[in-house]
Order: structure tokens, then sequence, then C-alpha cells
């Protein structure tokens, strides 16, 4: 008859046992979401939060999928959140847009020229349209010497009723913002709007295209500069508020 032999049993340690979750226990929160086009960093000792506004500015009206946009409803809780944190020091925006709402853009214009902390704005590739607003409502300006920016009218899109009163509302709305670029930067009033209706440099429309240098020149944008130019100036601005020891 055949024997066998059996090896003997191998020490296992015995399956561990997951204990079931304590329901009076809270569950861990999630970290908060942080956007995208949001990135807060640290300078010298400065917390920075950095804003960008790409695209077409989104209003109202939605966009296509297609169209790169920045929306406004978005944007305007993130300015009151950083005029509020006691965590940032100051705001560098970061601009690289065609235009777009024209209301939506002069609000977000405008919560930047309210704020008390130290504003730097940098416009990167272009900054038309609504975007000149905003450019120049930062404390301080920059735009890259590859930039442009474009001035002109405001465009009717849509359908619009063709009476004297559509006229008379878009010139009331083209004064606005003529007046708060008049109010944040050294170009007057009479100039932009002789830069808004030049004929000659545009195909197809009126309106005047500046290139980095000329939008200095004319006293549209404070100055030439890059990235570390804004982060420096934003160093500045915030150590100049600080009382001195």
């Amino acid at each position: 008859m055949k024997k066998y032999r059996f090896a003997p049993e191998a020490d296992t340690a015995p399956p561990e046992i997951t204990p079931p979750p304590n329901d009076d226990e809270e569950p861990e929160s999630p970290p908060p979401v942080q956007p995208l086009s949001c990135v807060t960093v640290q300078k010298e000792g400065h917390s920075f939060h950095c804003l960008t506004v790409i695209g077409q500015i989104e209003g109202h009206h939605l966009l296509s999928p297609q169209t790169k946009a920045t929306k406004y409803e978005q944007v305007i809780p993130q300015l009151v959140a950083i005029e509020e944190s006691k965590d940032i020091d100051g705001l560098l925006l970061i601009l690289n847009t065609v235009g777009g709402d024209v209301e939506a853009g002069l609000a977000i214009a405008e919560l930047i020229a309210g704020m008390t902390k130290p504003t730097v704005s940098l416009v990167l590739g272009g900054g038309h349209s609504i975007g000149v607003p905003l450019a120049v409502a930062a404390k301080k300006s920059f735009i890259a010497p590859s930039a442009t920016m474009t001035v002109h009218p405001v465009r009717m899109t849509g359908m619009v009723l063709g009476v004297s009163q559509t006229l008379a509302y878009f010139e009331r709305m083209q004064e606005r913002i003529v007046r708060f670029v008049a109010e944040h930067s050294r170009m007057n009033g009479d100039r932009f709007r002789e830069l808004m209706l030049a004929t000659g440099q545009l195909v197809l429309d009126v309106g005047t295209s500046l290139s980095g240098e000329d939008a200095v020149n004319e006293g549209l944008i404070d100055s030439v500069g890059a990235l570390s130019d804004a982060l420096g100036e934003l160093v500045r601005q915030v150590d100049a508020e600080q009382p001195k020891a």
C-alpha cells in the first residue's frame, strides 16, 4: 500500500477584520477644488494669487463649447475672496483675451480697480477690446514686447433695432469704457476716442492696433515687461504698504 506524506500546514496569520465604520465620526472633508486658471505663488515671503483671463470673456449669453472663454460669474467670487483673504498679499492678473461681453468685462475691471490689495496686470499675446479696461484696472500694468492691444468701438451683434435709441445706447456704453480707461491710465479720453475711431489700420473695421511699445508710448500701459517684472512690482507694492520697523 502506497504511503503519502502530507506537508505541515504553514503558519499563516488570520485575516485582518476591518471594523465597521462608525456612523458617529464625521467623514474627512475633501481638499478644496483649485481652478485650473488660478495659482497662488510665494515670492520673497509674500503670497500672490495669479488670475488669468484667457480667450473670450463670457457674459450673460453662453458661448459655444469650442470657444475658449473666461466666465465672469467665476472670476467675480475669486476677486472677492482674494480681497478678503488674510493669506494673499496681492493679485497678478495675466491677460490674453480677444475681448467679449462689455458689461461683464467692465464689472470685472471695476472690481479690480476697487481692490485695496496690490494689483499688477500683464498682457501676453493680446489684450483687445474690453481687455483694455481690464489691463489698466490694476495699480500697475505691464505688456510683453510681442503683445498687441486693439482699441475699437463697441460692436453690435445679434438682432438689434435700427432706431436712434439703439445708437444712443451704444454711445453711452462706449463712453463708459472711455471714461474708465482715462481714469486708470495716462491716456486722456480724447486720444482714446481718436484711436478708437481711426480708419486705415484694421481691415473692414475702425480702430487701432497697438504693439507693446506703442501702448506704453501712448500712455495706455505703464511699462513693457515680463513675468519677473510683474512679480517684482507686486513685491515692491507690498513692501511699500507694510510699516517699517
